[in-house]
């Protein structure tokens, strides 16, 4: 298993906006080969930042996903939305 995690960091006052556009992007991971299981975060007292955290299979569920036609037309939606592009890290259980 592998966790990646999305940092993002929203345009004032699309909030709302970006959180419809993230439940959709989640609906559609859930659909993904190899998707364990997913939550987003907002940082306390920073309305604009979120973490999205993703569990998959292995790193080839996520190459899969991440180069996949329904991540891109979920990100067409998204990215206007934040302020600077997305921050993505990738995590494997330590030995």
């Amino acid at each position: 298993m592998i966790k990646v995690i999305i940092e993002r960091h929203i345009m004032p006052g699309l909030e709302e906006e970006y959180e419809e556009a993230a439940r959709e992007a989640i609906r559609q991971s859930l659909g993904a080969s190899g998707f364990v299981s997913g939550e987003t975060l907002v940082e306390m007292g920073h309305g604009d930042r979120r973490l999205v955290i993703t569990k998959w299979r292995d790193m080839r569920a996520w190459k899969e996903w991440v180069n996949s036609e329904h991540r891109a037309r979920a990100m067409q939606r998204l990215q206007p939305l934040l302020t600077e592009e997305e921050r993505i890290r990738i995590y494997e259980p330590s030995q």
